[in-house]
């Protein structure tokens, strides 16, 4: 739906409804950006907003609904349904929306809709909760789009999804009236405030029960997994109006009002699990095995067809029961039991021996108790959709269907899609699923662009449609109606229910604004418009799926942009290129640099996180190189080739600095704030007072005793001295001489760098200068990789094993400190009196390599107490991110800034010095670095 408005009143009227004008986004930049989410459709909002709380959204409902603009709320953006975009007003719920409340010790909680059910789960762990519904998406999606589409999963079923476990709602309404469904008055507020919504409710309870067909119809169509239309079993499953309204609400696609909190019962952990791959001889066979199996308790039976297993095999950790499979027509169950105790898990799997023995699969089915087995074989199932998705034809679109039938015909219904896809030559079509509930998913990929195309998709539709309703079946099971099954619901409900719903929706949302489209709709063709067609670019964007599950890693993600909307901008402009619309494309590009290029960490989170292995820290590099002026790449490759004065000169200048009086600290930090004025911003940086002074030399005299390992001092510890302490190059090496391990530092260490500065930039040329200076002292230092490197900063370690890497030549391990002092170290280390508690921050590189377990061991050798904030984040500092664009850093560590205020630890410790400075800042708290503590506690280091 779009506006009349011009943007400037637009932007006008939504700042009016909010407490700071910067939460209303309208710069073309950002609404083409944000336009894209990870379904199959593309529509441009013509603003964005991101409101703090209810009464905002509450204004913001008024205003638009007076104005006549649609409003359209979306969280993750993970839903695949169409039904989170809008040519209206976009309200991005994610930003501030973040609250979580633990009640009952844990029985229940309290959240708002900008929670990842990830996030979520983590808190309740402690006290061995968590959610109902389980998403394959649960690390992207959010708790408001898990209610607004009844998201279920691979266990929680019918039984523990959101309309089971939801207690009551906080909802604004239409009206712009707020409603917390679970108070004592919430039934008298209601019809004093909302009287024809109120009695509305009844009237169509009453028309429903008085229905003995529409009863039925209801009672069997929600007997299965079911998202498509209105959750109308609140009818008949409800009597008071609020309980009614609640249950409404979920599965409402943000159609009837906005869910500022949700209060949910949460369900035990069942930590005691057997797992097992079941491989069947086709897809009819294992679907033929799921009513017994359903019958032994099951948790979960997730189907994957011959195609699944071929894309599991591309994995780079498969287990050996997929990669030695040779795949041909084959299927698979992955079956589990879960349990909360270990007497239930055997109980359940002696149980369930006779079923399992009988299944035609040649052979014993072998359950397993390996927890790594158990997380590849799920890693797979979980990244099924977007790894297909990925290896779709560069310049196509992956749309992703979601149906359910009766289990019993299942087989069948799989075998005629099959049929289907072959009929209209979709080849590849994956089907995967919830086998359990008779819930599969299958994919289709195409352009959707041309009349034939759009034929095929027409006419396969149709025969679709009539094949899952032939069955019994509900058109989507979980993903939500959207535009894409909305032409479809009174098909498959009927004229009466649906006449129902649409009296709901009118009740609801007299004006029709909210989310128009999805759902109840008028168009019979709005399933074939907005339909996203991407364009081919570069080899790291095609592949992207938009599914969103880089966002919650992503440090500039409350700032500027994240990786799929840098991808989306990629795109975005290279589909004006082609329609030739150089007006537009220049409006993008004003605003490109800084928000795709400048505030991008580059730390490659994103890809620890995306299925499908972007790292798009690498397309920015990409761009660096492309936009870095090019006198400032020729300053850095001269530095790098004189970096043993650089250093140095850098260490004096933040002693003097360090040492400045107060008065003049104000002068210094006025005239590089008049030079970034002048300059850039992302050419100087900006000093502040934190900062510590520089730090010592790096060189040290050749050992008398055979080294076991070649130490490559970090240059940043030079250039940033050590805040309160020694320092860890002193602390780490009198932990290795307590052990009796000798090391050697290569004398030209003050020239030498692990490159990432280069890197980050952009410039290959001052890379290129680093690595041919590094490489061959490494090479003689250890002795041809007969010894090891060990660097003391994490981000550094990596950077050397990255300039290792690229001579193929030279294979030297390459291991971080704190790996090194916990295999090495920590066994022959004494006693001592150890901290009460210590909060530690991770960093991006030590994720990527796999350090964190040595971290959090060296940690708990330093205090009786070790925390690790939920919240914890890439702190965005970066090299010299952090100085150049400290706004970066403030947005990325607010969330674990206030979650270490609140653990009050006695001592901060992290395995990074820029991250170390990055969290003191943050903080205002020191932060150092785990092994001088250590050093410390042992009495090793004064």
């Amino acid at each position: 739906m779009t506006t009349t408005m011009t943007p400037e009143a637009l932007a006008t009227m939504l700042r009016g409804c909010v407490a700071d004008g910067t939460q209303v986004r309208t710069s073309e930049l950002d609404r083409r950006a944000l336009g894209h989410d990870a379904s199959h459709f593309l529509l441009t909002p013509a603003a964005i907003v991101a409101p703090r709380d209810a009464e905002e959204v509450a204004r913001l409902l008024r205003a638009t609904a007076a104005a006549g603009i649609g409003l359209t709320f979306r969280s993750g953006g993970t839903s695949l349904s169409g039904q989170a975009g809008t040519e209206g007003v976009l309200a991005d719920v994610r930003r501030n929306f973040t609250g979580v409340e633990i009640l009952d010790d844990g029985a229940r909680v309290r959240v708002q809709p900008g929670v990842t059910v990830k996030q979520l789960n983590a808190r309740l762990a402690r006290y061995g909760r968590k959610f109902g519904p389980d998403p394959a998406s649960e690390a992207a999606c959010t708790i408001g789009g898990v209610v607004a589409n009844n998201s279920s999963g691979m266990a929680c079923g019918t039984v523990e999804n959101s309309y089971q476990t939801l207690e009551s709602v906080v909802v604004v309404l239409s009206s712009g009236t707020v409603v917390d469904t679970g108070a004592a008055d919430a039934d008298a507020k209601l019809r004093a405030l909302e009287p024809a919504l109120y009695e509305g409710l009844l009237k169509l309870r009453e028309r429903v029960l008085a229905n003995p067909a529409s009863v039925a119809k209801i009672t069997q169509q929600f007997s299965m997994k079911n998202t498509m239309g209105y959750g109308i079993n609140a009818l008949i499953d409800f009597a008071g109006v609020p309980e009614i309204l609640t249950h409404l609400i979920v599965g409402s696609e943000g159609t009837l009002g906005f869910v500022a909190s949700a209060t949910y019962r949460t369900i035990p952990l069942r930590n005691f699990v057997n797992t097992a791959l079941v491989v069947f001889d086709d897809l009819y066979a294992a679907n033929q095995a799921l009513p017994a199996l359903v019958a032994t308790g099951a948790a979960t039976l997730e189907l994957m067809d011959a195609t699944s297993l071929r894309v599991g095999q591309s994995f780079p950790d498969t287990p050996a029961v997929i990669a030695n499979l040779a795949v041909d027509r084959q299927a698979a169950l992955l079956l589990e039991y879960q349990a909360t105790t270990r007497e239930e898990l055997e109980h359940l799997t002696r149980e369930a021996g006779p079923t399992l023995d009988t299944l035609p699969v040649g052979g014993p089915v072998v359950l397993s108790e390996d927890a790594a087995v158990r997380g590849q074989l799920w890693k797979i199932r979980k990244g099924l959709y977007t790894s297909v998705a990925g290896a779709r034809q560069s310049g196509t679109t992956a749309l992703l269907e979601d149906v359910v039938v009766p289990v019993a015909k299942l087989a069948d219904t799989c075998v005629d899609l099959t049929v289907l896809f072959d009929k209209y030559a979709y080849a590849n079509s994956v089907i995967f699923g919830h086998a359990k509930d008779g819930n599969i998913h299958f994919m289709l990929t195409d352009r959707f662009e041309s009349e034939s195309q759009l034929r095929r998709y027409i006419d396969f539709t149709e025969e679709m449609v009539d094949l899952v309703i032939a069955n019994d079946g509900s058109l989507k099971a979980e993903h939500g109606t959207g535009r894409v099954m909305a032409p479809f619901v009174r098909r498959q409900y009927g004229d009466e229910l649906y006449g129902v719903m649409v009296e709901i929706k009118r009740l609801f949302d007299p004006t029709g604004l909210l989310n128009a489209g999805t759902i109840i709709t008028d168009d019979d063709e709005i399933h074939l418009k907005h339909i996203k067609l991407n364009p081919s670019v570069e080899a790291e964007v095609d592949r992207c799926t938009s599914c969103g599950y880089c966002e919650p890693v992503c440090p500039s993600r409350d700032l500027t942009l994240t990786p799929r909307q840098r991808i989306a901008v990629r795109r975005e402009i290279e589909n004006l290129e082609l329609a030739g619309d150089h007006a537009a494309v220049a409006r993008l590009e004003k605003d490109f640099d800084y928000q795709v290029v400048h505030t991008c960490a580059v730390d490659g989170m994103c890809g620890t996180a995306c299925p499908v292995n972007i790292n798009t820290g690498l397309l920015v590099k990409k761009l660096r190189r492309t936009t870095i002026p090019k006198p400032t790449a020729a300053v850095w490759t001269t530095l790098a080739k004189h970096w043993k004065g650089t250093t140095a000169t850098f260490s004096t200048v933040m002693s003097l600095t360090d040492a400045l009086p107060g008065p003049l600290e104000v002068a210094l930090t006025g005239v590089d704030k008049a030079a970034r004025a002048v300059l850039g911003s992302d050419s100087i940086p900006l000093w502040s007072a934190e900062l510590p002074g520089g730090g010592a030399p790096r060189r040290r005299p050749r050992p008398e005793g055979e080294p076991v390992a070649v130490y490559l001092p970090a240059c940043v510890n030079v250039m940033f001295g050590p805040t309160g302490g020694a320092g860890v190059q002193l602390s780490f090496e009198a932990l290795c001489a307590t052990a009796g391990l000798t090391l050697v530092v290569p004398e030209q260490i003050e020239s030498m760098c692990c490159g990432t500065p280069w890197s980050s930039k952009g410039i290959p040329d001052g890379y290129t200068a680093m690595r041919d200076k590094v490489l061959p002292v490494i090479r003689e230092a250890t002795d041809n990789g007969r010894l090891p490197v060990v660097c003391d900063a994490s981000s550094c370690t990596e950077g050397f094993k990255h300039m290792i890497e690229t001579d193929p030549d030279l294979h030297v391990e390459v291991i971080d400190s704190v790996a090194f002092v916990a295999s090495n170290v920590l066994p022959v280390l004494g006693g001592y009196t150890k901290l009460e508690s210590l909060t530690v921050h991770p960093t991006c590189s030590s994720t990527q390599m796999g350090l964190n377990a040595d971290l959090v061991k060296v940690s708990r050798a330093v205090a009786e107490q070790v925390n690790i904030p939920l919240d914890w984040g890439c702190c965005a500092f970066a090299g010299d991110r952090g100085m150049l664009h400290p706004e970066l850093t403030a947005s990325a560590t607010r969330r674990e800034a206030a979650e270490v205020a609140a653990l009050g630890a006695e001592a901060h410790a992290s395995c990074n010095r820029t991250c170390e400075l990055g969290l003191t800042r943050a903080t205002g708290t020191p932060y150092r670095h785990v092994l001088e503590l250590l050093a410390e506690q042992a009495g090793l280091i004064d």
